[in-house]
């Protein structure tokens, strides 16, 4: 698993943390990194979202080296084998850990504008960090938190070292850390994208964090059955049971919607993806429901990073998804409409199976630098409509393409997006992707307007 951002982080460690909603907690960020990612879980959990001021101590005159750190009410957490290592006097260390109080102290003024901290008597606290090398800065937080009196304290993190979260386990009431690494350094190897968050995002995000607690809360997952269109949010999170394993996904379904996309993602990608958010927002547009299930659970995602063979499992993918589409024709907001999928990478091999294996419900399919080949034989029993988009450039993928669409014994078109590679990175490449399957969609997928309204429709199938 590598994640997108800590954006992406944050929407991905929430599906964990969805048990602790009706606790009612608060999500504690380490700022400054750990406040993008708690901002999401806050969102997700209709959460109040504050900081947990902790700084890292460095030795004297080796500021690089981490001996321990300090949380808000001048908690000190040293590591004495590296006090010793580093060859401090105590009145070098006292006088570092003095500096770094009231740097603490100047830090949570700034954050809070002079608010005091929030009361956390009988409470459960979720505190969270964009990840964890060391170890110093949680173990202080922790520290200071205890002091707090909370009910309980549930450590969320992205990923983390696993001997440091060894340490951490026994301190905490519970741990939610999707990827553990030996490596202490590799924090960031884990994002795709890893700036520096700066004070005015973290301000930022604190304000925004505010005014959502306002609303009303999101409606709650559910495993089949759903909520009637009318009570949905634009975009739902939802949970749905497919065979024995549960599947967490995404779902925006327009008024008037004509049709639903389910898409199929590839190897290393999740249905945060940029990519897939931006094409399923054009779709939308279009009038065309969409809906996006991570395929592989955290688990099975979590195994797969040392033998990467589930992501290529096919077969397995395939029924995932055909499960998804038969959810689909049973839930009330989507039941009714005609079905396609749209498949990137490995997953496009996985759609072309599962259209496949359900010819009378999959309508249209369209593949973005798919790789059909992995369709196998039941690629001659796709029955609807395909459409496969390819960078020129990707010439490996491209020449798989053109053998599959001689392959295909029904209606297919080959569309070059000229000057692109694998990922459709360059100016304007994505855009036609996008364009050119919702024409694709339309033309197979979106049957004729009638003159009743959708809720019309949807009362006269109950």
């Amino acid at each position: 698993m590598r994640f997108e951002n800590r954006e992406d982080a944050g929407r991905r460690l929430s599906d964990q943390l969805d048990k602790y909603r009706d606790k009612k907690p608060i999500l504690l960020a380490l700022p400054r990194g750990g406040v993008p990612v708690g901002f999401e879980i806050a969102k997700a959990l209709h959460a109040p979202l504050d900081v947990w001021v902790v700084k890292k101590l460095g030795a004297p005159g080796q500021p690089e080296l981490g001996i321990g750190a300090v949380a808000e009410g001048a908690v000190v957490h040293v590591d004495r084998s590296s006090e010793k290592w580093a060859g401090a006097s105590d009145a070098e260390i006292d006088f570092a850990i003095a500096q770094k109080v009231r740097e603490v102290e100047e830090r949570t003024h700034r954050y809070r504008a002079g608010a005091p901290p929030p009361n956390l008597q009988g409470r459960t606290v979720i505190l969270v960090d964009d990840g964890i090398a060391t170890g110093e800065t949680a173990s202080a937080a922790v520290d200071a938190l205890r002091l707090q009196g909370p009910e309980r304290i549930v450590l969320a993190v992205p990923v983390a070292a696993t001997s440091s979260l060894d340490e951490l386990r026994p301190r905490v009431d519970g741990v939610h850390c999707l990827v553990d690494t030996l490596r202490h350094w590799a924090i960031g190897a884990w994002y795709a994208e890893f700036p520096q968050v700066s004070d005015r995002e973290v301000l930022s995000l604190l304000k925004q964090a505010r005014g959502f607690l306002t609303m009303p809360p999101p409606p709650l997952r559910a495993d089949s059955e759903s909520t009637p269109a009318s009570q949905r949010a634009p975009e739902s999170e939802i949970s749905i049971l497919v065979g024995n394993t549960v599947l967490c996904g995404s779902i925006s379904v327009p008024d008037e919607a004509r049709g639903l996309v389910i898409f199929a993602h590839g190897s290393g990608s999740s249905r945060f993806s940029p990519r897939t958010r931006f094409i399923a927002s054009e779709l939308q547009k279009r009038g065309l429901a969409t809906a996006s299930f991570d395929l592989l659970t955290h688990e099975e995602e979590h195994i797969d990073q040392d033998l990467p063979s589930l992501r290529f499992d096919v077969q397995l993918l395939a029924e995932r998804l055909v499960g998804v589409a038969d959810w689909a024709r049973r839930d009330y907001a989507t039941r009714g409409l005609e079905i396609g999928y749209f498949g990137c990478s490995t997953g496009s091999g996985a759609a072309l199976v599962a259209a496949a294996q359900r010819p009378d419900v999959v309508r249209a399919v369209v593949s973005r630098g798919g790789r059909p080949d992995l369709a196998g034989a039941a690629i001659s029993g796709v029955r609807a409509p395909t459409l496969l988009i390819v960078g020129a450039r990707d010439e490996t993928v491209f020449a798989l393409n053109e053998r599959a669409c001689a392959s295909l014994d029904v209606a297919s078109r080959l569309h070059v997006v000229p000057a692109a590679t694998h990922l459709f990175e360059e100016p304007g490449a994505l855009e036609e992707v996008a364009s050119e399957a919702a024409t694709w969609f339309e033309r197979h997928l979106v049957a004729p307007r009638t003159s009743r309204t959708r809720t019309e429709e949807l009362d006269a199938i109950r």
